[in-house]
């Protein structure tokens, strides 16, 4: 992913308004991101934890950019294993959390959304790469290329936001 400013960042966001994007918590560590390591760059909000945020770029170089909101992660047993629809990563204890995200237009305006179970972190490229590791690890072991699996989570994204889109 190349990179991107803040009032990019901004502008990008397709569900929510103006203001609540004027608003949002976007990283301060915006020039040490690994920009060549990112497939979209995923935050949580620290002052909302229950707020991530996902921009990604589109096939002609535009950004976009979907508000979610996480559902609270049920306390589970230690061994519970659960995977990121984006990336594939299983994590134990709470490492994936259900996000949801307000559709655009009319349907969310009448308070439709789309969900997905996402890395609560959403760091999701930085799993596929090996730059960051799960807790306790995980036990399955992908054949796919880090470069396969990379654009698969593009797919996955890309996939997302078009369900947002809709």
């Amino acid at each position: 992913m190349r990179p991107i400013t803040e009032s990019g960042i901004r502008g990008s966001f397709v569900n929510c308004s103006k203001g609540e994007a004027k608003r949002l918590g976007v990283p301060r560590d915006l020039d040490e991101q690994p920009w060549d390591d990112l497939d979209f760059l995923g935050w949580r909000d620290p002052g909302a934890p229950e707020r991530g945020y996902v921009v990604a770029e589109r096939d002609d170089g535009g950004l976009v950019g979907i508000a979610l909101r996480a559902a609270p992660v049920a306390a589970r047993g230690f061994t519970a294993r659960s995977m990121c629809s984006l990336c594939l990563t299983t994590h134990t204890s709470g490492g994936v959390a259900l996000m949801t995200a307000r559709r655009t237009g009319e349907a969310g305006r009448l308070g439709n959304t789309v969900g997905q179970y996402l890395c609560t972190d959403l760091a999701c490229s930085l799993y596929i790469r090996g730059r960051k590791q799960p807790v306790m690890g995980a036990d399955f072991e992908e054949t796919l290329s880090v470069d396969e699996r990379a654009a698969r989570a593009r797919a996955n994204v890309a996939a997302f936001i078009g369900k947002v889109l809709e």
